[in-house]
């Protein structure tokens, strides 16, 4: 599954803390980490993600940012948390 590059790319956000949650009860699978991947392109919350053969994400948060090398699916996934945790604080900050 590939998310493909979008141009006019808005965020301008690099990698995010976010505070402690609870365990995962289980590991995302390819296809929803795909799926988050797709969305996150979509919604050009990210500037591409592609899924390597190898199973790792290859994702760039910006056109002109160095392509950053994820783990695998759960690593895709808590990106895709991190996103929207930034997201909903921000708004919260802003009203």
């Amino acid at each position: 599954m590939v998310a493909r590059p979008r141009s006019g790319h808005r965020s301008c956000h690099g990698r995010i803390a976010i505070p402690a949650r609870a365990p995962r009860t289980r590991v995302p699978s390819i296809a929803e980490a795909g799926a988050w991947a797709d969305v996150l392109v979509r919604h050009q919350l990210l500037h591409a993600a592609v899924l390597a053969p190898t199973g790792q994400w290859l994702v760039q948060h910006r056109p002109d940012a160095p392509v950053q090398v994820l783990a695998g699916a759960t690593a895709m996934v808590d990106l895709a948390a991190e996103i929207q945790h930034h997201i909903r604080t921000t708004r919260n900050h802003t009203r």
